[in-house]
């Protein structure tokens, strides 16, 4: 079985991307993984002009099916997001508004195959973790029009720097727990 971390934030070498590697290595006890960043991607952002909702295909082309490649190969899924701004960082943004081809909510719509687990984690630099919350619901939002189930979360607060996630690293170990179903 195959799980893909993604990286939802364009640094490669940050506190998320710090917190995608305590996964994908907690994670290869059961999984085949793969960890990418969306940085990894070339692609614009979404023209608005509603073919795909016609055809089922981007008129754009550009390097989105090829992570969405990456997604169909998973059999569980992880998007890790930093806020920014309170909610998801607009790199991936644009990813999931690009993904519309791939979308529940228009017929015809391409798709990735059934059966999938996706699972959340936020991270902010501040203590609430109201906007952890929003960033979780951006993220199962996107899952659910993917037809991906929706597992379960993890937010994360005062984390700005990798020096931060160390104190963290039993809460991640925690929820990565629940995917190997500890």
């Amino acid at each position: 079985m195959n799980a893909l971390i993604v990286n939802c934030s364009p640094v490669k070498t940050g506190a998320t991307a710090e917190i995608v590697k305590i996964i994908a290595g907690e994670l290869t006890r059961k999984y085949k993984t793969k960890a990418v960043c969306i940085d990894d991607y070339e692609f614009s952002f979404c023209k608005g002009c509603r073919s795909c909702h016609k055809t089922a295909r981007c008129v754009i082309d550009d390097d989105v099916p090829l992570l969405l490649d990456e997604f169909e190969r998973a059999d569980v899924i992880v998007c890790v997001s930093p806020s920014y701004c309170a909610d998801v960082p607009g790199q991936f943004k644009a990813f999931i508004d690009r993904c519309t081809p791939w979308c529940n909510t228009n017929e015809p719509h391409a798709s990735i195959s059934r059966g999938k687990r996706g699972y959340s984690v936020a991270l902010r630099t501040g203590p609430s973790m109201r906007e952890c919350g929003r960033i979780i619901e951006t993220i199962e939002h996107f899952y659910g029009h993917l037809e991906i189930e929706c597992c379960t979360s993890l937010g994360l607060c005062s984390v700005e720097y990798k020096e931060n996630v160390a104190p963290k690293r039993a809460e991640i170990t925690e929820f990565c727990g629940k995917i190997l179903g500890k």
